[in-house]
């Protein structure tokens, strides 16, 4: 395993262990998990054929359950946290829903080509990915022909903000055509994320073999602690996309 990796896997071992010490809470979270409305928009369609999913970065499965909520037939979440799969799938099991998790790393997912009607990530998920092309490989291979892939993530523009609370402001060590960065904030402090432009992550889908369909920017970051008002997160930068590409 790469020596990046392995420190950002044994990173997340540790961030995920809020998902076991805050299980209850969460186990009543998951009853009301609802997609954000801005992906209901773009996913009605499909969740309404009832399709087969694959969560790639499945984390906490709290999407997963919201995801059956709204139509999936059936989600397998894969993620390399041990510790959040293992919660994940508890959950799942307390609640009779029909998500099942896998320990594995992206890409290199072990199931069979054509498994699902849709593939589901972001949220903090492409960041983690040090070779997007072999990553969008394998979520085309992973995709019945025809099959959607959806991604609701970070913009790339995020990693430049400031959490400044007075005015908007760049970061004087980020760059938005840097390579990667070392994560300096909850939950992941110390572990290295890759940055991808919002460019090369459509053009690596197109080489991929996918169309896209849809391209969408948000003003709102998905995430934000909630200790912190910063002004880039008032809606005058973005914060947030979301993209929905078909396997050709």
């Amino acid at each position: 395993m790469h020596l990046d990796v392995a420190k950002n896997r044994t990173a997340w071992e540790k961030a995920s262990q809020h998902h076991l010490d805050g299980y209850d809470e969460l186990l009543a979270e998951a009853t009301q998990a609802q997609l954000l409305d801005r992906e209901l928009a773009l996913l009605e369609p499909i969740l309404a054929t009832r399709p087969t999913v694959i969560h790639l970065q499945s984390g906490h499965g709290i999407d997963d359950l919201a995801l059956v909520a709204a139509g999936a037939d059936s989600v397998i979440g894969v993620d390399y946290s041990m510790t959040a799969a293992t919660a994940a799938q508890r959950r799942a099991v307390d609640l009779n829903k029909p998500c099942r998790y896998l320990v594995a790393e992206v890409p290199g997912v072990p199931l069979a080509d054509e498994t699902a009607d849709l593939v589901y990530t972001g949220k903090g998920a492409i960041i983690w990915m040090r070779d997007l092309a072999a990553w969008a490989t394998d979520a085309a291979r992973l995709l019945k022909p025809g099959g959607a892939l959806f991604i609701y993530e970070a913009h790339p523009m995020t990693p430049l903000w400031t959490w400044d609370e007075d005015e908007p402001r760049v970061r004087a060590d980020r760059s938005y055509f840097g390579r990667s960065h070392i994560n300096d904030s909850f939950p992941a402090n110390g572990a290295r994320e890759w940055q991808w432009s919002l460019g090369e992550i459509i053009t690596t889908l197109v080489a991929a073999g996918f169309e896209v369909q849809a391209v969408e920017e948000y003003a709102e970051p998905f995430w934000q602690p909630s200790d912190v008002s910063a002004a880039a997160w008032t809606g005058r930068l973005p914060n947030a996309f979301a993209l929905l590409a078909r396997k050709s």
